[in-house]
Order: C-alpha cells, then structure tokens, then sequence
C-alpha cells in the first residue's frame, strides 16, 4: 500500500538565481572608471570645463542667497546634498563620453541640447531628486530642533564650536551624519545609472530607477568604492571655496558613463 507521502514529489533545492545585473567587477575597477573620464576630460576640455564653471556659478548663488536671506542653518545640508541632485545636471557630460566612445566630435551646443532616448521621463528623475535633497534639507531643520530645541542657530562662525564642544551636538553630528547618509545611500542607488540609462536606452523612470538600484545592489563592492570615491572627491572640491568644481564635477561625469557601461554590460 503506497503511502500519502509516497505520494509526493521530491524536495529538490532551488535553482541557484543570478541577477542579470551582476557583473562580479573588482573594486579597483572604479578606478579605472576615473581614469576614463579623465581621459574624456581632456578631449576638448572647454566644453567639459563649462559645465563645472556653471556648477560652481549656481553653488555660489545658492551659497549667497542663503546667507542674503539669513537662512545659513540650510547651508550645511545644502552643501551634503549636492550630491543628491549633481547627476541631474551632469547629462550633457554623458552625451559627451557616449559619442567619444562611438568616435564623434561633440561641441558645447551638442551637449547642451541633449535628446535623451527616453524624451522627458529624464526631467522627472530630476525633479524627484530635487525634491529628495528638499526633504533631506527639512530633515536636517527638525533634527536641529529635536536637540536644541527653540535655541537659535549661533551661525556660520559658531556653529563648529557648538557641535564639537557640547553633548548634544555631538550627538547631532552622530545622528545627523546618519540619516544624511541614508538620504545620500537612496540618491545614489536611483541616480547613479538611471540617468544615463534614460539618455541611452528607451525606458520609463521609475524602471530606470529600479534597475540603477538593482545594478548598484548586485555589484556592491566596486559600488562602495565608486561611491567613496565621488564623496572624497566632492568634499575636497568643497574646501577651497567652490572652486574644485570646475575640475571635479566634469570628471565624474564623464567617469559615471564608464561606470553605466561597465556596468551595463555595453
């Protein structure tokens, strides 16, 4: 007499699951990224070096406006979250290495008149990145309040002072830190190749995000180090007044190209 759970098929173990999206790249591959966007730097650099003087233009503006307006307490997140929306401005500099690759001559005319693939799902990205950086702003606002309550902002020249000196503001710099670093984590998993997706491939943006998210995810490793690259490099063109934009924020926009490519599998 056959039993019930003779019955039964076997147990088997799934089957082992690949994501399409991993590429099992080595960390040092992200330098090798920088070293092909700085080799697209240097191909008529003019063009390449506008979109960091037009970077450091509108950084000072805000920088200005915010002081003028007596808002200096948004200059800190304001600054952190450069990062957030930096690849929505850097589409021109894609078009660039993409028709280097391709052995075209480009202009400035030619990057400034970018006609993504995907039309004007690219400008919606944009738009939720700016408002991601606004909540983060707002964010960094309530935690302020969170440990000090109704005290004033002491100001740019006593702000160091305070978080450095006192247990709450340490505390501050230790929380703030590390929700700015979610923020921050999010905007690069859904911008980093979104954007350079939508310019090359005709795709929606939300699928764009998720699959910027998913390639990030499945190649961790040279991802972190891609990622600690572009923070070190964007805090040390932050120290000397702005002025490293000029150089830094072209440069890893045409490396953010090869890293898409890389990554891509193209």
């Amino acid at each position: 007499m056959i039993s019930p759970a003779d019955s039964l098929p076997p147990t088997v173990p799934p089957l082992p699951h690949v994501s399409p999206h991993a590429r099992g790249l080595p960390a040092g591959a992200a330098v090798d990224w920088l070293r092909a966007g700085w080799r697209d730097l240097w191909v008529n650099p003019a063009c390449s070096l506008a979109y960091g003087v037009v970077m450091l233009l509108v950084s000072w503006s805000v920088v200005a406006g915010l002081v003028g307006l007596e808002r200096d307490y948004f200059l800190f997140p304001a600054l952190s979250g450069f990062a957030i929306v930096a690849p929505a401005f850097a589409t021109g500099l894609y078009e660039k290495s993409r028709r280097l690759a391709e052995g075209e001559r480009i202009g400035l005319a030619t990057m400034l008149h970018v006609k993504a693939a995907s039309g004007r799902q690219i400008l919606f990205v944009g738009v939720l990145l700016c408002l991601l950086m606004l909540v983060w702003m707002r964010a960094a606002v309530l935690l302020y309040a969170l440990f000090f309550g109704w005290k004033p902002f002491p100001g740019l020249e006593h702000v160091t002072g305070m978080l450095v000196s006192e247990p709450l503001g340490i505390w501050l710099l230790l929380v703030g830190g590390a929700v700015g670093g979610l923020f921050a984590a999010f905007g690069f998993a859904i911008s980093v190749f979104s954007l350079p997706m939508l310019l090359d491939e005709r795709v929606d943006a939300l699928t764009a995000m998720g699959t910027s998210m998913s390639m990030v995810w499945h190649n961790l490793p040279v991802m972190l180090t891609w990622g600690a690259i572009v923070l070190v490099s964007l805090a040390l063109a932050l120290l000397p007044g702005l002025l490293g934009l000029v150089l830094v924020f072209p440069l890893l926009g045409h490396a953010t190209w090869h890293a898409y490519q890389a990554v891509r599998g193209r």
